[in-house]
Order: C-alpha cells, then sequence, then structure tokens
C-alpha cells in the first residue's frame, strides 16, 4: 500500500514539476517575444504581459508539490536537529497533518475563488477567463497534497543531514 501511494506520489510530483518547469519556459519565451515586439519592432505586444503573469503563477503553485515533496515548504531543522528519534518522526507527522489541512483548505476556498471569478474577463485578453488564472490555487495546492504525505511517509533530508 506504501509503495503503491508512493509511486502515485511520484507520478503526481513529477507531473506538476514538469508543468512548472514549462510553464517557466512559457513565461521566458514570451518575455523574449515581448522584449522584440517592443523594443525591435516598436510594436508592443500587451497581451504577453498578462499570460507570462499567469504563466508566473501556474509555475508557482504546481512548483509548490515538489518543494512540498522535498520538505522545503516548513522548515523545520532546528527542531528536527534538537528531537530524539521517535519525536522527530513525531514532528514529520505532524508537520504533514497541518500542512495538508492548510493546503485542502486553501485548496477549497481557492476552488470557491476560482468559480466566482470565472465571470471576470482578463484586461488584455477580453475573451479569457479569470478562472484560469484562479484555477493554479486548487490545482497546486492538491497536487501538494499528495507530495506533504510522501515527505510523511517516506523522508527526503539530505541536505539535513549534510548540514550538521
Amino acid at each position: 500500500m506504501k509503495q503503491t501511494f508512493l509511486a502515485f506520489e511520484r507520478a503526481v510530483t513529477g507531473t506538476a514539476l514538469l508543468f512548472a518547469c514549462a510553464m517557466l519556459a512559457v513565461a521566458a519565451g514570451l518575455g523574449f517575444f515581448q522584449i522584440i515586439t517592443r523594443f525591435v519592432l516598436e510594436q508592443p505586444a500587451e497581451w504577453t504581459e498578462v499570460l507570462i503573469r499567469f504563466a508566473l503563477i501556474w509555475m508557482v503553485f504546481t512548483g509548490i508539490a515538489a518543494a512540498f515533496r522535498q520538505g522545503a515548504m516548513v522548515c523545520v531543522d532546528v527542531l528536527h536537529r534538537w528531537s530524539p528519534p521517535g519525536g522527530r518522526r513525531f514532528l514529520e507527522w505532524a508537520v504533514a497533518i497541518v500542512s495538508i489541512s492548510f493546503l485542502a483548505c486553501i485548496g477549497w476556498i481557492g476552488w470557491d475563488y476560482a468559480q466566482r471569478g470565472s465571470v471576470q474577463s482578463v484586461a488584455g485578453l477580453e475573451n479569457v477567463s479569470m478562472f484560469w488564472a484562479y484555477l493554479a490555487i486548487p490545482v497546486g495546492c492538491f497536487a501538494s497534497i499528495p507530495g506533504a504525505l510522501g515527505n510523511a511517509l517516506d523522508p527526503k533530508r539530505e541536505d539535513l543531514e549534510l548540514a550538521q
């Protein structure tokens, strides 16, 4: 059961990280396109600024899944070092439970926010709803939950051991 869940978690986290990397590439490409159109062609494309912002929002919210998997989101390194071995496992599970609760709450509120924002249109892209920007919140949160639980089941603390 544990191995099956960790395989599922690796697939979800890997997909989220791949998507975050793609969004970084899209933002960089659109930024380069904006520079060319604004300073070389002297015909700025206003829509690129909005799409860069959307790509960066999606990059951050989907990229946090990998940060939760590595245990890098909630930094409790000092407490982890000072705790006895039994206390470390308790600390890791306490952090996981709080993190998952927070992610579920923010994901739920984010979904409601995305639905409410669906009636708004994007300045510069009048045919696009703000739903697509706000959707990054619940998608990123719910993609991060398996990573937070995976970190509690199979902690990855190589950087913590190297720092001691």
